[in-house]
């Protein structure tokens, strides 16, 4: 199901604020009765049973008798530090195999994410470019050169992803012309494309995806065949994936099928 497309505009925010509270409620407490749950959150019986549905229909939650349970095996947003530590190695041959991407004079965006950062670790420190990020992480290293003319999007920072969402204002982000965009995704399959669990981070991933000439995902094989919140960026508007060599054949053979570039590192 597309939560994106269920959901009525006006509508929008304020229910996937609510499913995004009750995903963290529910990792934080491991599980909870409908009736604690409407309570906490201040709703009807139906609401939550209708969240709690969309919750598990994407295998976030699993319904138990009168009350849910957190399904640890999804591919939700944790902490930035557990994330990093997962396939630290395979993260870090990804992000520095995409150094040699960028050129001199280029205009690209970094997405926030742990593999995404570890692009600027071997740059060059002469190359000149334009550099926009959310990403903290990014934002911290790219201090480091004295070339990169820097750009930071967003307005609030969000400690479990170490990066800058809150976009009030679509027009700035939608004028920038973006040479690669180098991005990371919680998950990704053949029917939902790229996707992540927080909506607004969605937001900036979608329009950024649109705006670059060139779109390089960058994950590591354990977010194959994995589904989360919401699509950003489906594989016939990405350029090439790179990913470590664990990836499963079948998904190697269904990108390579697609006539787009697979790059395992």
């Amino acid at each position: 199901m597309n939560i994106n497309n269920a959901l009525d505009k006006g509508d929008v925010c304020i229910k996937v604020r609510r499913l995004n509270q009750i995903e963290d409620y529910l990792e934080e407490n491991h599980q909870a009765s409908l009736e604690e749950l409407k309570n906490h959150f201040n709703v009807s019986i139906n609401t939550i049973r209708r969240d709690i549905n969309e919750l598990a229909k994407l295998d976030i939650v699993k319904k138990v008798y009168g009350g849910v349970v957190y399904n640890n095996n999804t591919s939700v947003t944790t902490s930035y530090e557990k994330r990093n530590i997962s396939h630290y190695a395979e993260k870090k041959k990804i992000g520095q195999y995409c150094t040699d991407f960028i050129e001199e004079y280029d205009i690209i965006y970094i997405d926030s994410g742990t593999t995404t950062h570890s692009i600027l670790d071997s740059l060059p420190q002469e190359i000149e470019f334009t550099l926009i990020t959310n990403s903290l992480e990014v934002i911290n290293k790219a201090i480091a050169y004295p070339n990169i003319h820097l750009m930071v999007i967003g307005e609030t920072y969000k400690r479990s992803t170490k990066s800058f969402t809150g976009i009030t204002d679509d027009e700035t982000i939608t004028k920038f012309n973006i040479n690669k965009a180098f991005m990371s995704a919680t998950a990704f399959s053949a029917h939902n494309g790229a996707s992540n669990s927080d909506f607004m981070e969605n937001r900036i991933k979608k329009i950024v995806c649109e705006r670059a000439n060139e779109v390089y995902l960058l994950i590591d094989s354990s977010k194959f065949g994995k589904n989360s919140l919401f699509t950003y960026c489906y594989l016939e508007h990405i350029s090439a994936i790179i990913t470590d060599a664990d990836i499963e054949q079948g998904f190697a053979d269904y990108i390579v099928n697609a006539d787009k570039t697979l790059i395992t590192v």
